[in-house]
């Protein structure tokens, strides 16, 4: 990169052209698209000293390229307006004052207070920032336009975006629609474009790109145009949202309120078929209830009766959903709260008789019974446990039976084969001349048959 002719006059690349980031490119790059806000850039660099043209920094010396995210302070300034000028491929030179760079601070040892700075810089490749938690490239965000403030949509917030969906280049979505965050499957809004409204500011517009995990799955969705297991290009732009409130910002008697609408919330779901969407609603009555402190008497037990109603009807939420560990953790807690719980004892049998567990969930009914004996569900699940530990049974003594008969046939076939090269070592040692162990006052029948 040293020493390349320069090709073009130097720019201003600061907001206020005050020439405290000066650009020249010293080899064009390719393309008509550089990276934006957000990307996550690949260059390499030589930091130079403007006073006296001494080198302080290389990553060519290294031979590791550099990599950082654009636009989120993870560099100086100057870099953040350099490198979001450039295109692939291209070589330029950034003459920075100070405070685009390290101010009156300095880098100690290798660069002092006040410094002005020269970098040449190489610019590789760029990506999306990827938004999945697992990052595994499943939801790739790229901004086109920047938000304002700070602030972010939470769980529950009331969005309002226009949004426009694309699959295999052909447009299946375009509309403005308005949703709680968290609820999105209700209005045809998959999962990976939540969870990246989550992360979008006030008039932000972002390009996003969901693979089919995080999009509508292997089963697509017919209704709108989207075929099973398609990958989805989004491009959307948060107008506006109100926040939802937050526990911190609330008194433990406005969350007893909030929980119970929660409650109401996840049963609709539930009744609907809509499970998941019900858990996110009882799991709130959990976090916004999870402590009572300041609370009279009164409000403590209403609190704590919303507050088991939501550990049993995420047992039963989860049993619908085939989770059985977890719906047997949340009946045990609410046994934990009320011991004499028949619910609680029921959804436990029930997930314990789904794992497998046929004589823990013989107990748990069995507890239903004798709390309550006109319990006829809890009665027939008892005999579905009587059966299933006697099926059990049976398989065990099959399959031990099978494995002990086995066993002994084969002792058996040991204990002959033995007995059978014993006569063949007798036979064969006799027949030879030789003669058996003499006993005192015993004659020996040399003629010892086969």
């Amino acid at each position: 990169m040293e020493g390349e002719e320069q090709k073009t006059p130097a720019m201003d690349l600061t907001p206020g052209r005050d020439g405290g980031v000066l650009k020249e490119i010293l080899r064009d790059g390719e393309g008509g698209e550089g990276p934006m806000q957000g990307d996550r850039v690949s260059v390499h660099y030589i930091g130079i000293l403007a006073e006296d043209g001494s080198k302080f920094d290389s990553s060519r010396e290294s031979g590791k390229r550099f990599d950082f995210t654009l636009g989120r302070g993870e560099v100086i300034k100057a870099w953040d307006l350099g490198v979001a000028s450039m295109k692939k491929g291209e070589i330029a030179r950034l003459t920075c004052q100070s405070e685009y760079a390290y101010a009156d601070v300095g880098s100690p040892p290798r660069v002092p207070p006040d410094a002005a700075l020269i970098f040449e810089i190489e610019l590789f490749e760029w990506h999306g920032e990827d938004l999945s938690s697992k990052k595994d490239g499943g939801i790739i965000r790229r901004i086109l336009v920047a938000g304002e403030g700070y602030l972010t949509p939470n769980d529950g917030a009331i969005v309002n975006v226009h949004l426009e969906g694309r699959v295999n280049g052909t447009v299946f979505d375009d509309r403005d629609v308005q949703f709680p965050l968290g609820e999105g499957t209700e209005y045809n809004i998959p999962e990976g474009l939540e969870r990246s409204l989550e992360r979008f500011k006030k008039g932000e517009k972002s390009t996003i790109k969901l693979s089919a995990k995080y999009a509508f799955g292997s089963a697509g969705n017919v209704l709108i145009g989207v075929p099973p297991g398609a990958y989805l290009d989004y491009e959307v732009e948060l107008q506006s949202f109100e926040k939802a409130k937050e526990s911190w910002e609330m008194d433990q008697e406005e969350k007893i309120d909030y929980a119970k609408i929660c409650k109401d919330r996840g049963s609709t779901f539930f009744k609907q078929e809509k499970y998941r969407l019900a858990v996110k609603q009882y799991k709130k009555i959990l976090d916004f209830l999870q402590y009572d402190n300041g609370l009279s008497d009164e409000k403590k037990a209403e609190s704590r009766c919303v507050l088991l109603a939501g550990q049993l009807n995420l047992a039963m939420t989860y049993i619908k959903l085939h989770d059985n560990p977890r719906a047997r953790d949340h009946a045990t807690k609410a046994l934990e709260m009320d011991h004499d719980n028949v619910k609680a004892y029921f959804r436990r049998g029930q997930a314990n008789l789904n794992m497998g567990e046929a004589e823990h969930a013989e107990k748990d009914f069995q507890v239903c019974l004798d709390l309550d004996q006109n319990n006829k569900a809890a009665r027939h699940q008892l005999q579905m446990c009587g059966l299933k530990i006697k099926e059990d049974k049976m398989k065990e003594k099959q399959l031990y039976g099978g494995m002990f008969d086995k066993f002994a046939r084969q002792d058996k076939e040991k204990e002959e084969s033995e007995l059978r090269r014993r006569k063949d070592v007798m036979a064969g040692t006799l027949g030879s001349g030789g003669r058996r162990p003499r006993r005192s006052g015993t004659p020996v029948n040399v003629n010892y048959p086969n």
